[in-house]
This record gives C-alpha cells, structure tokens and sequence, in this order.
C-alpha cells in the first residue's frame, strides 16, 4: 500500500496567512479598524488620491467591496471622496488629517503581528523564509495569477530580516 500524499503546503500557508491576518485584525480593532480598511488606507497612503477602481484593482477586489469599505472609512472621519476636476463621474479617496495620522497606528500593528509571528527564528531564516515566499508568488504569477504586493525579488526589507 503506497503512502498517499497529502497536500500540506498551501494548507499550512493558508493557515499561517489566516491566522497573521486574524491577528492583525485583532490589533487593529482596538484602533477602531476593521479587516480590510488598512489596505485602503497604506495604498492612499503610498498614493493619495486614488479613485475607488484603481484602489480595487491593486487590492485584487472587486469594486463593491472597496465602495463600501471607503463608505465605512469616510463615517470613521478617516478618508474624504471627492469629484474629479477632469470627469464628475469619476470620484477620487483622500485620507483625512485622522487619517494620515491613523497610518501610524496601522504600520506598527504590522510590525508588532510580524514580530509575533517570526519570534524563534533568526536573521538568516528570517531571510530564506522572505525568499521563498518571493520564490512561490513568482512560481504562482507565472502561471497567469497576478501578485497581491509589490515584492521587489531581489530586495530583502531588512527590517523584516532583524
């Protein structure tokens, strides 16, 4: 009788995501954010007035979901919408003054997530786990996926890393 193989690799990844997320969630939560919300608010953040579409696109939502995520952020006080200059019909998000000041809340939750979940290793496998997962979403977007991040392949954020 041959040992069946089971696949233990996406689940474990899968689960190691859930769980990050669950924490970070968490962490956020107590800052008045809910799930979702500090992807909208880092990318206005790299780039401040977006229209809702583009923010859809570089999360890999769909717009519904970004349109009632900007209407929960905006009843928080955190970001404002605002008519194009160049096409009423198009809207663009900016982050408000509590918002921008909120995005430092949101990066240290991260980190501290991050720290959680990378306590017990050291700086070298802090490093190839950073590369392999690089290594799996180049694999996986090669096959027609697109990559949720910008990942630079050759970088390795060094703040991750110590």
């Amino acid at each position: 009788m041959t040992k069946e193989r089971k696949p233990v690799l996406l689940y474990r990844l899968q689960s190691a995501a859930r769980l990050g997320r669950t924490s970070l969630a968490t962490r956020l939560l107590e800052h008045g954010l809910y799930a979702g919300q500090d992807a909208i608010m880092l990318q206005l953040a790299d780039e401040d007035g977006l229209p809702p579409g583009i923010l859809a696109q570089r999360l890999g939502v769909r717009p519904p979901t970004v349109t009632k995520t900007i209407a929960r952020l905006q009843s928080q006080g955190f970001v404002t919408k605002q008519a194009s200059e160049k096409d009423q019909r198009q809207s663009h998000v900016f982050l408000t003054e509590s918002g921008r000041d909120i995005i430092k809340t949101i990066e240290k939750s991260i980190r501290k997530t991050e720290k959680d979940a990378l306590r017990g290793l050291d700086k070298k496998e802090r490093k190839a786990l950073l590369k392999l997962l690089n290594r799996l979403e180049v694999n996986l977007s090669a096959r027609g996926l697109t990559r949720p991040s910008d990942i630079a392949d050759e970088a390795v954020d060094e703040e991750f890393v110590d």
